[in-house]
C-alpha cells in the first residue's frame, strides 16, 4: 500500500508515522508512506497558502492552486483508490472504514488547516470526507495519523500477532475487546480472573465475550444518556425561545392596539 499525505505543517507527521508499528510496516516494504509539504507547490516569496474567504468572516481558508499543483503532480504518477479529505464535517471514520481502507493499494490524504480547504479542490479531486469526530482540530495532521495508523496496522504482515488486529475493540461482534491482564498473577492485593488462570480456552473466550459485551454496554448506554440529555436541552431551548418571541409579538400587537 502507497500513502500520499498532503500537509500545510508536514513536520506534525514526520515522528508519528516514523515510530512504532508504522514504522517497522515501512521498513518491511508493507507500506510506503510519502509527506508532501504544500509550501512547495506555493507561489511568490512568501509561499503564501491561505487567503480570506470571499463574503467575510472569520478565519484563513487554503488557497487552491498549490493543492491543485500537488494533487496533479502526485496524479501524474500513479492513479488512486481513494482521496480524502479529512474534515470536521466528513462521514464519520471507524473501524469498518478502517478495514475497508486497508484493502486499497494507492491512497491520498489531504490535511485540512487554518478554516478549511477551498470549496473547488473537494468538487474537483475528493472522492471521500472523513472525520474522526465531532470536534475540532488545529489541522488535518492529527486526524491523519490516527487514519493512517489504523489502517496500516490491519495490512497482512504488519503486526507480529495474525490475530491481533481480528480481535480489536470493534473487530468483534461486542464491539468492545476483554479487559487483558499480564504477570504477575497478583499485585498490591489484586488478582487476575481466575477464568484466565485454568488453562481452559472454552470458558476464556466465553469470560472474554461476556466482558467486551458489558463494558460496551455501559459505554452504549451512557452515550444514549448524553444524547438523550442534549435532546432535552435543545428542545427546552427551542421552546423558551419560542415563549419569548410569543411574548414580544403580543406585546408589539398591543401597543399597535
Amino acid at each position: 500500500m502507497r500513502i500520499d499525505v498532503i500537509s500545510a505543517v508536514p513536520k506534525i507527521l514526520e515522528s508519528p508515522l516514523g515510530e512504532s508499528i508504522l514504522k517497522r510496516a515501512r521498513e518491511k516494504g508493507l507500506a510506503e508512506i510519502a509527506i508532501h509539504d504544500l509550501r512547495d507547490y506555493a507561489e511568490g516569496n512568501y509561499r503564501q497558502l491561505d487567503d480570506k474567504p470571499f463574503g467575510g468572516g472569520a478565519g484563513m481558508v487554503l488557497k487552491p492552486e498549490p493543492v491543485f499543483k500537488c494533487i496533479n503532480a502526485l496524479l501524474k504518477a500513479r492513479s488512486y483508490d481513494e482521496i480524502i479529505y479529512l474534515t470536521p464535517q466528513g462521514s464519520k471514520f471507524n473501524q469498518k472504514k478502517a478495514n475497508q481502507l486497508s484493502l486499497k493499494e494507492n491512497i491520498m490524504i489531504i490535511c485540512g488547516h487554518y478554516k478549511g480547504l477551498d470549496q473547488r479542490v473537494i468538487d474537483k479531486f475528493v472522492t471521500c470526507e472523513l472525520s474522526i469526530g465531532d470536534y475540532v482540530i488545529t489541522g488535518g495532521e492529527g486526524a491523519a495519523i490516527v487514519v493512517i495508523d489504523a489502517v496500516v496496522r490491519l495490512i497482512p504482515g504488519v503486526l507480529g500477532d495474525s490475530e491481533s488486529a481480528l480481535t480489536d475493540s470493534f473487530q468483534t461482534d461486542s464491539g468492545f475487546d476483554a479487559p487483558v491482564y499480564t504477570r504477575p498473577a497478583e499485585y498490591e492485593g489484586l488478582k487476575v480472573p481466575e477464568v484466565l488462570l485454568n488453562g481452559n480456552h472454552k470458558e476464556i473466550a466465553e469470560w472474554r465475550a461476556k466482558m467486551g459485551e458489558e463494558k460496551f454496554g455501559k459505554v452504549k448506554n451512557s452515550t444514549s444518556k448524553d444524547t438523550a440529555a442534549k435532546d432535552t436541552a435543545a428542545k427546552d431551548t427551542a421552546a423558551k425561545d419560542t415563549a419569548a418571541k410569543d411574548k414580544t409579538s403580543k406585546g408589539s400587537a398591543a401597543k399597535d392596539t
